[in-house]
């Protein structure tokens, strides 16, 4: 039984991660990013109209509308783009 929970845990953290990434990438409903891991010089490569709203080591919140912000997040060298400030499921 915990052997299964050992090794059922990671699966669903990583699938929702997943959900959370291709989200992003499919919608523009997220009024923010999270990016995990950028690259060193990401700051001086985000497209213009993109705000930073936090960092730390590991992390930068950006906001920013218009198509394609997370394929330009890619590009500027984030790693990892997730959804940030959407409503959830309640509204």
């Amino acid at each position: 039984m915990i052997t299964r929970i050992f090794w059922t845990v990671p699966l669903v953290v990583a699938g929702w991660i997943a959900v959370l990434a291709g989200t992003m990438l499919l919608s523009n409903d997220a009024p923010g990013a999270f990016v995990l891991f950028p690259a060193a010089d990401f700051v001086t490569r985000l497209p213009d109209g993109v705000a930073i709203l936090s960092h730390n080591a590991i992390s930068i919140t950006v906001s920013g509308k218009g198509e394609g912000l997370t394929r330009a997040l890619y590009e500027a060298g984030g790693a990892l783009i997730l959804p940030a400030g959407l409503a959830g499921c309640f509204g």
